[in-house]
Order: structure tokens, then sequence, then C-alpha cells
């Protein structure tokens, strides 16, 4: 059976981080709480991969969905 994006989504919701990437280069990764059709995204945990490879923690994030890019399961 063919899964639809969403479905992958509703595979990780609440279970592990997920990576995604904005507008303007910016990357986070936490653990996705919620979403809707529009890709607004409410991450716990959140952190700011910042470049160099550092991370600066955010917490609780809600994400406006026409600034992001692509949502990914992290591999970590």
């Amino acid at each position: 059976m063919t899964k639809r994006p969403l479905d992958i989504l509703d595979q990780v919701l609440n279970r592990q981080p997920v990576i995604v990437s904005l507008k303007g280069g910016r990357e986070l990764r936490g653990v996705l709480q919620g979403y809707d059709v529009h890709m607004n995204l409410v991450l716990d945990k959140a952190e700011e991969v910042i470049e160099g490879g550092q991370v600066r923690s955010v917490g609780m994030l809600i994400v406006r969905g026409d600034n992001v890019i692509y949502i990914s399961p992290s591999v970590e």
C-alpha cells in the first residue's frame, strides 16, 4: 500500500524527533506533537541547529507552515 506524506508524519507523532528545514536556512529538531494540513507544526523539546553543529535549546515551538521547506524523521 502506498503511503501518503501525512501518514509518515502520523507514524512519528509523539514518538521520535523530526528535522524541519525552514526558509532562510534555519533547521530545527524536535518531537512532533501535532500538525495540520497547512503544515503548521508543534514541536516539543525543540532545538535550533546552528552552523558549526552547535545546538540552541528552544523548548516548545509552533512553526508556521508557509516557512517549512521539508520535514523528515530524524535518523539519530
